[in-house]
């Protein structure tokens, strides 16, 4: 981590923005505390990634937690293509004052320069890949994909400087190491997938019960158990007999692959429009 900061420290006075993305499913957790204490007060747009992965009343709530922060933010889809002009746009809004001191000096027009920033597995280099409308920054499902920086071009209003994905060394609280575990910034062999199994189990028995209920059969008695218990149930349902990590890596993949569908484990109350 501390070599991708330092290059992200060098590069900062080179650009004019940063687009900082964060997990929609956890925009809190995916949020390296690092990158905000570096970004401090350069423009910033929020880019809330897998959003099609995420429950929408939550992703919704968070935009708008962010916009009454002074952060603007906005919503991608894993899969649907985000066009550049859309993009540029935003980026123009937000630099539209320095754009504008630079014309009335006389300088030539010239591309924004921003910079890409977020944890492992985020999604950076997908959406990358659409921006500039072609395969240039290799994509991946685990953490660890892109190894050094890079410019990419995106049009001729808008370059992108590419950022490793950076992980910070010490997590608040246990919670975020299990969220971050859970959606993939974490590699496997660094936490224990039954601590993670239960968490999971938790969560979705507190704000999508039916999902669990509907995926994995459970009868009104499977609901009265016990976290640990359920886990010993789903072992043995499973076919597993008393392999609990090994239950625990099922069902943290099927979380992962959407078979328990959209779900959101940063929960944020309703935000009034202004």
């Amino acid at each position: 981590m501390a070599k991708a900061i330092r290059q992200l420290e060098e590069n900062l006075h080179l650009v004019d923005i940063v687009f900082e993305l964060v997990d929609a499913r956890i925009p809190s957790a995916s949020r390296n505390p690092e990158i905000e204490r570096l970004i401090k007060d350069k423009p910033h747009l929020m880019i809330l990634t897998k959003s099609d992965l995420a429950d929408p009343e939550q992703t919704q709530n968070w935009i708008k937690a962010f916009k009454a922060k002074g952060l603007p933010a906005i919503a991608v889809d894993s899969k649907a293509n985000i066009t550049t002009k859309t993009v540029t746009k935003i980026a123009q809004s937000l630099l539209a004052q320095k754009l504008s001191d630079e014309a009335q000096k006389g300088l030539k027009e010239r591309p924004i320069r921003a910079i890409t920033v977020g944890i492992p597995n985020v999604g950076k280099s997908t959406l990358l890949n659409r921006l500039v409308n072609k395969r240039v920054a290799q994509v991946g499902d685990t953490p660890g994909v892109t190894k050094g920086q890079q410019w990419l071009r995106s049009s001729s209003k808008l370059s992108l400087l590419d950022t490793p994905g950076i992980l910070w060394p010490k997590f608040d609280d246990e919670q975020t190491g299990q969220e971050l575990a859970l959606t993939g910034a974490i590699k496997e062999q660094r936490f224990a997938s039954d601590d993670v199994g239960l968490y999971a189990l938790h969560f979705f028995r507190t704000y999508y019960p039916d999902t669990l209920v509907d995926r994995y059969k459970l009868s009104e008695a499977d609901q009265e158990l016990s976290d640990v218990d359920l886990l010993l149930k789903l072992t043995k349902q499973f076919g597993m007999k008393d392999d609990y990590d090994r239950a625990s890596d099922r069902l943290i993949q099927d979380i992962r692959k959407g078979k328990l569908g959209r779900y959101t484990l940063n929960r944020m109350g309703a935000v009034e429009d202004d």
